[in-house]
């Protein structure tokens, strides 16, 4: 599976922000956490439906990567 079919988009959910697989948990939000240091353990700990690839394919989602 390629990482970025993870992400999503859709205009009803979240103004059309980048979502993690339809759910309300948003790219930017997950980077947001990497970037104050919270680790991939912690995060998915505090997101129980989230997974490591998730993580994964926001890193990839990110400008620059």
């Amino acid at each position: 599976m390629d990482q970025l079919n993870r992400i999503t988009s859709d205009p009803a959910i979240f103004g059309g922000k980048p979502i993690v697989r339809g759910r309300r948990i948003s790219v930017e939000l997950i980077l947001s956490l990497l970037a104050q240091g919270e680790t991939q353990e912690a995060i998915l700990d505090d997101y129980p439906g989230l997974q490591t690839e998730d993580i994964r394919a926001c890193l990839a989602y990110a400008p620059g990567s």
